[in-house]
């Protein structure tokens, strides 16, 4: 595995792409006077060119009620098949922008609230990353398996894959 760390404008477009080919990331928060942090699954609705994340969800959520007392938030999406990790621990915004609820207003976010994009339940969370940690393959798949084959049989050493920090 070899180390690739990136900066600026070539890591904010890393960071989008793993993002957008993964979409849904787990997103932890974490509540107070708990020992645990609280998880949940969160499919994102844009990530912008600045690097933050954004989301839509409801004020009657526990994230929200944990979101109220800490912002600080850790996100982590996983595609196993592709071989593409990536960690990021960030600060959380929420707000009732209008002009975001209508922009990423769809199917899917209106099966969550039922009072359509005037619901007073609906709220927007940006989540900006304060640091982006990510692991993934240089090749497809197939070349991916074709060197860990090669490794285990002959005993060398194989770059698969690479890893970095990603400085937005």
């Amino acid at each position: 595995m070899s180390t690739e760390n990136l900066q600026h404008k070539e890591a904010v477009e890393k960071f989008k792409q793993m993002i957008d080919s993964i979409d849904i990331g787990m997103l932890s928060t974490f509540p107070k006077d708990q020992e645990y942090p609280h998880s949940i699954p969160m499919s994102r609705q844009e990530v912008d060119d600045e690097g933050n994340i954004w989301f839509l969800f409801s004020s009657e959520s526990e994230t929200h009620q944990h979101l109220l007392k800490n912002d600080k938030v850790t996100l982590t999406f996983a595609h196993v098949g592709d071989y593409q990790f990536l960690s990021v621990n960030a600060t959380a915004e929420i707000s009732k922008d209008q002009a975001r609820i209508d922009k990423y207003w769809n199917k899917f976010i209106e099966a969550w609230f039922e009072k359509g994009k005037e619901d007073p339940r609906i709220r927007v969370l940006k989540v900006i990353p304060n640091e982006a940690y990510y692991w993934d393959n240089k090749t497809n798949k197939l070349m991916t398996l074709l060197k860990v084959a090669t490794s285990a049989v002959t005993g060398k050493k194989m770059d698969i894959g690479r890893e970095g920090e990603l400085d937005l």
